[in-house]
């Protein structure tokens, strides 16, 4: 017999979708414990879950699903070859109907002007604080993209408006924002993505506590510092606009110390999920949960709460070094919602994670 949490291990399920398809009568449980309320799964169960999780990952519907299942252990399989190819069916008219859609969207975008398509005429100069930078790139790299299909997302944006520059990176999963005060700068607002290298390379420079001379020259960008310099060219593309980005209702907020919470969450329990991401594999889930007392607890799988947020475990550990603090703030809104990690005593420096849905 396997228990809840190793047939979701073992199916490819999570437990919340294994509570989902028991509740819908698709997979039952053998036995339930009268007390505990925990459910357990026989040996042969398990290639139904896997099947399961198949026909999941597909998109089949619960009813068509319900029939495959049904007939799949029989020996007459016409029924589920039909379902299969009517689902097959299904997909392939979903996808052309959205390939129109977005060559509609396609000719609405040529038609847009792109701001940064066009060439820059003015020239920028400002000085920074090199610590400030320093920790303002600390704190946004991580969340830099490497994706080769969205190269404007493999930089990091300065943003220069009102005194302040704003250093932004996301790959979409994450998106992390810090500031640093400037002196020199006047005029219009001014963007630049900076590629990665070029922003790796600024930063191997602020080494020292003087600020640093920022200089951007149409396309061009370039860090100095006493005799050394890094310059190179800007990525030409639009950065997508953080500030909508970042207009998140409010949620609860509970204070952390990193080093424990750090601890819990590698010694604590996690699950396997397929997670948004580059690569498509299969990664680490942290389920998060702030009790009565405002704290934050890492929940075991198998004890869900409607306000559990579940999120990258990876990408969480990166985001806590980031913070550089021995205290943290959490905000957790709802499970859909972005998860905000911010420091107490500076608001304009965070970073969100976008949570993974547990239910189905």
């Amino acid at each position: 017999m396997r228990s809840i949490g190793e047939m979701a291990r073992d199916g490819g399920l999570s437990v919340s979708a294994l509570r989902f398809y028991d509740r819908a009568g698709v997979l039952v449980p053998a036995w339930v414990d009268p007390v505990s309320g925990y459910r357990w799964y026989a040996p042969g169960q398990l290639a139904e879950a896997r099947l399961l999780a198949r026909l999941r990952r597909a998109g089949m519907p619960l009813a068509d699903i319900r029939l495959v299942l049904a007939g799949w252990a029989g020996t007459d399989t016409d029924l589920v070859r039909g379902l299969l190819e009517a689902h097959l069916r299904r997909l392939e008219r979903g996808l052309t109907d959205a390939r129109g859609e977005f060559s509609t969207l396609r000719a609405l975008l040529d038609h847009r002007e792109n701001p940064m398509a066009s060439p820059r005429t003015t020239t920028v100069r400002l000085s920074v604080p090199a610590p400030e930078l320093a920790a303002a790139l600390d704190a946004v790299r991580f969340a830099a993209g490497t994706d080769a299909e969205l190269p404007m997302l493999g930089g990091i944006l300065f943003d220069v408006e009102g005194g302040e520059l704003q250093v932004v990176a996301t790959d979409r999963y994450r998106l992390a924002v810090a500031r640093a005060r400037t002196t020199g700068q006047c005029g219009p607002r001014t963007q630049v993505v900076v590629p990665l290298p070029l922003a790796d390379a600024m930063r191997a420079l602020l080494t020292g506590h003087e600020p640093v001379q920022v200089t951007v020259d149409g396309d061009r960008v370039t860090l100095e510092t006493g005799d050394r310099q890094a310059a190179g060219q800007s990525l030409g593309h639009e950065f997508p606009d953080y500030r909508r980005l970042v207009q998140l209702p409010a949620g609860r907020r509970a204070p952390i110390d990193t080093a424990a919470f750090r601890k819990a969450l590698e010694t604590g329990p996690v699950r396997a999920r397929e997670t948004p991401g580059e690569d498509g594999e299969r990664h680490h889930l942290s389920v998060l949960r702030v009790t009565d007392n405002g704290s934050v607890t890492v929940c075991d799988d198998g004890d869900d709460h409607k306000d559990d947020v579940a999120v990258n475990r990876e990408f969480l550990l990166h985001a806590l070094a980031a913070g550089a603090r021995d205290q943290l703030v959490l905000e957790m809104g709802a499970p859909t919602a972005p998860l905000a990690i911010r420091r107490p005593e500076d608001e304009t420096t965070f970073s969100l994670l976008m949570p993974v849905r547990l239910e189905d």
